[in-house]
């Protein structure tokens, strides 16, 4: 278990008190830092994070694990991934507490309050040994659903390359699982209408927020798992053209009601790489554009990416994983996979503009978030600037360990 200290607790103080009493940017730096002095009722605070992948090795360590047969190439016992990761960084407990694998962003997470917690989640929860034979293969056992409830996760993404990993039935039960456990979802269903529907979150008081969601191939989303009238399938893009910007501009248009905030989470993109390509970032520009877009919630990548803010609308490219089990695998270390973030962007109710992102540091340590040393921000700093640097956006340094995002005035 992670060990507190009078610094880290002082640490979460200022994360809370910074968002009611921060001063305003230079003005000579001619940049918003979005640290905007508002009454509570006309913003939104969301927390948004990447992949959560609480399967496999992960599965194992929780109260109800599932049977640990894995039919991979080099790993066939999922008690193997529990193994690499206590090589790596110690001892993990067995049947540890619901709460255990959120660690220190719970005590963020109660600090901030956002109003919305989504989340990619990147797993089967299901009993189905129905596996497909796509070489990895992530379930939980429903019996864990309360790994989920335990953070308070009002919405799971799931049209993604391994909600489908055991069949059908395993689809199936993850719904209904999540729906059991009063977890509202989106991407996924039990017909295409089903899949297409957005999750609708009533914020009292102020408008409602819609969640839309949709898979990509360039993620590893086969294309057979495409939701179909009578078959449970997944939200699956067909491609990333203007023709598909207008269909999801009718898609949004039909549900929409004035004031409502849009969300859209897509899970597109390779595990490896900061390079966004171009047609990435001109189709989010057009679903700002022409479909109304408030705010693009991008994951697939293993490791944080660039972010950009176009027309005062917030893009996250990849979120970074947020849990996963790959603690000791070798490989692409220079991505610094077990650094990630959590996302807390704050939105204007009325128009969806971007007021602030504040981001969060937190390391993957035995199979549980931590708050990671002064070093290892500072990386994540230089990469966010470095990657920053050609989408006008850099972040600055917070003495909590937490980073600001700025961007140009527009």
């Amino acid at each position: 278990m992670a060990v507190f200290t009078i610094g880290r607790i002082f640490c979460l103080v200022l994360i809370s008190a910074v968002w009611l009493a921060s001063g305003p940017a230079p003005a000579a730096a001619q940049e918003n830092s979005r640290e905007v002095d508002m009454k509570e009722h006309e913003s939104i605070i969301l927390f948004l994070c990447g992949d959560v992948m609480p399967g496999r090795g992960i599965d194992q360590v929780l109260a109800h694990p599932s049977d640990p047969e894995l039919y991979e190439t080099y790993v066939r016992d999922a008690r193997r991934y529990m193994m690499l990761a206590e090589q790596a960084n110690g001892p993990i407990h067995k049947q540890v507490s619901p709460a255990y694998i959120w660690g220190d962003a719970l005590k963020v997470l109660d600090s901030i309050r956002p109003d919305l917690r989504i989340i990619n989640l990147e797993t089967s929860i299901t009993t189905s040994d129905d596996y497909l034979p796509k070489g990895i293969n992530y379930r939980m056992h429903p019996k864990n659903i309360d790994v989920l409830t335990a953070a308070g996760i009002d919405c799971s993404v799931l049209a993604n390359n391994h909600v489908l990993d055991w069949g059908i039935d395993g689809l199936v039960e993850t719904l209904a699982t999540l729906e059991k456990a009063g977890i509202r979802q989106a991407g996924a269903g039990r017909n295409r209408t089903r899949a297409m529907t957005p999750a609708v979150f009533d914020l009292p008081g102020r408008n409602r927020v819609l969640v839309f969601a949709y898979g990509y191939a360039t993620s590893g989303v086969p294309d057979a798992w495409a939701a179909a009238e009578e078959k449970p399938g997944i939200n699956l893009l067909p491609d990333l053209s203007q023709n598909t910007v207008q269909q999801i501009q009718k898609e949004i248009a039909a549900i929409r009601q004035p004031g409502d905030i849009v969300v859209i989470s897509l899970h597109w993109g390779g595990n490896w790489g900061y390079d966004i390509p171009e047609r990435q970032q001109r189709f989010a520009h057009l679903l700002i554009e022409q479909a109304g877009v408030d705010l693009i919630h991008g994951h697939s990548s293993h490791h944080v990416k660039g972010i950009e803010v176009y027309q005062n609308k917030l893009i996250l490219y990849g979120c970074g994983d947020f849990i996963n089990d790959y603690e000791g695998i070798k490989g692409y270390e220079q991505f610094r996979d077990d650094l990630t973030l959590m996302y807390f962007p704050r939105i204007s109710s009325s128009s969806g503009r971007l007021e602030e992102l504040r981001l969060v540091p937190m390391q993957i340590k035995r199979f549980q978030t931590v708050y990671p040393g002064r070093t290892d921000v500072l990386w994540l700093q230089e990469v966010l600037n470095r990657e920053g640097k050609s989408l006008n956006t850099s972040v600055r340094l917070n003495d909590d360990n937490s980073l600001n995002l700025s961007w140009p005035e527009e």
